[in-house]
C-alpha cells in the first residue's frame, strides 16, 4: 500500500524526469552543424531588427572584417542594415579575451543568446568568426537566401553555448583538375565550408585531365595542358582527341586570380592547401611538355577516353629537365601560396 510519502516520492521523480526529458528535446531541436560542445537552452529569444547593433571593442583588422562581412550577409537576406556600434541593448557584441582561456584554444568561442544581447567570446578572431556562424545557425532557414525575404521573425533562441573544434585540420579537397570551376564557383564552395567551420581547402590543380594554375615562366602548362577536347557521357568511354580536333574544355585561374581566391578563403579563416600531382597522374604536363615523359611521345590532355590506363603518364625521373621543370613550378607555387605546406601527390 503506497503512502502519502512514497507517492510523494514518485510525484517529484516523475517531474525529474519530464523536465530531463523536455530540457533534452529543448536542445535536439535546436541543430547546429557541427554540434556544439555544449548547449543550454533558456526561454526566450532574441529578435534581429533593423535597429540591432554589432560592434567589438578589438581593433584587430581580422575582427572588423568579421563583423563586416557579418553585416553584409544579414542585408542580403533581411533586408536589415545592422548599425556597427556599442551598445548594450539589442546588439551583437564581439569580445577577444583579454586573457586567453586555455579551454577554447584558438578557434573556439563562447556564445551567449540572451532576450536583450548576444554575445560571442574568444580567444582569436576565428574563433569569434565561427560564434557568427553559429548565429547564422540559429535564425530561420531563410537568412541564407540570395535576395531579401519578407515576412519573417528573425529570432533565435536563448542559448549557452561553449565550442571548440574536436580537429585542427577541418579539409575538403575540391578537385579542379577533372573539372574546372570557375573563380566564382570556388568562391562559393568557401562560402558553404565556412558555413560548416572547415578550415582547409585541398584544391586539386593538376592532374591527367587539366593543369589549372598559371606558370608564368611557363606558359604552355596553361595554353596546352589547360584544354582538353570536349566529351560528354560515361567516364572512361570517351573517344581521344581527333587530329585536328580543337581543345575547347577546360579553363585555368591565372595567379592574380588565385590570390583573389586565396584572400577570400583567408577572410573566411580558410587556408588553401594547393597539389600538384607528380610524378604521375601528369599527362597535361606531359602535353604540353612531351620531352618530360620517358618515351617522349606527343599525347593530349586526357578527356577520359578509353585508352586511359595505357597513356604515358609519368614523369621521366632519369631526365634532368624534368627536375629543373618542377623546381619552376613549385618556386612560383611556393610563393604565391602562404600555406607552409605543398600536396604532390606522390603516386
Amino acid at each position: 500500500m503506497n503512502t502519502p510519502i512514497s507517492k510523494n516520492k514518485s510525484l517529484y521523480f516523475f517531474i525529474a524526469l519530464l523536465t530531463i526529458a523536455l530540457h533534452v528535446k529543448a536542445n535536439d531541436s535546436i541543430a547546429i552543424i557541427p554540434k556544439p560542445l555544449a548547449m543550454q537552452v533558456h526561454d526566450g529569444h532574441f529578435v534581429l531588427n533593423n535597429s540591432t547593433a554589432i560592434s567589438t571593442a578589438s581593433s584587430e583588422t581580422d575582427v572588423n572584417q568579421s563583423i563586416q562581412w557579418f553585416i553584409d550577409k544579414i542585408a542580403t537576406s533581411t533586408g536589415y542594415h545592422l548599425l556597427n556600434k556599442r551598445t548594450n541593448k539589442n546588439a551583437i557584441s564581439l569580445l577577444l579575451n583579454k586573457q586567453a582561456d586555455a579551454s577554447l584554444r584558438d578557434e573556439g568561442y563562447t556564445l551567449k543568446v540572451t532576450s536583450s544581447m548576444v554575445t560571442i567570446t574568444a580567444n582569436k578572431p576565428a574563433g569569434l568568426f565561427y560564434g557568427l556562424q553559429t548565429v547564422l545557425q540559429l535564425l530561420p532557414a531563410s537568412v541564407e537566401s540570395v535576395t531579401a525575404v519578407q515576412n519573417v521573425k528573425w529570432a533565435m533562441p536563448c542559448v549557452d553555448i561553449k565550442d571548440l573544434p574536436r580537429f585542427g585540420w577541418r579539409g575538403l579537397m575540391l578537385d579542379v583538375s577533372r573539372h574546372f570551376f570557375t573563380k566564382p564557383e570556388v568562391e562559393e564552395y568557401l562560402d558553404k565550408m565556412a558555413r560548416y567551420k572547415y578550415n582547409t581547402l585541398h584544391l586539386h590543380l593538376a592532374d591527367d585531365q587539366g593543369w589549372r594554375i598559371e606558370i608564368k615562366s611557363l606558359p604552355e602548362l596553361t595554353k596546352v595542358g589547360a584544354w582538353r577536347v570536349q566529351r560528354t557521357g560515361r567516364w572512361g568511354t570517351f573517344m581521344s582527341a581527333f587530329a585536328g580536333e580543337a581543345a575547347t574544355d577546360g579553363g585555368f585561374y591565372t595567379q592574380e586570380d588565385m590570390k583573389e581566391i586565396i584572400k577570400y578563403a583567408q577572410d573566411r579563416f580558410i587556408t588553401i592547401l594547393p597539389e600538384i600531382d607528380v610524378p604521375a597522374h601528369s599527362l597535361a604536363l606531359i602535353a604540353a611538355y612531351p620531352n618530360l615523359s620517358c618515351t617522349q611521345l606527343p599525347y593530349s590532355v586526357n578527356a577520359g577516353g578509353k585508352g586511359y590506363e595505357r597513356n604515358d603518364n609519368v614523369l621521366c625521373i632519369g631526365n634532368d629537365s624534368t627536375f629543373t621543370m618542377l623546381d619552376q613550378i613549385f618556386t612560383e607555387i611556393a610563393a604565391l601560396f602562404p600555406n607552409p605546406y605543398i600536396h604532390i601527390g606522390g603516386d
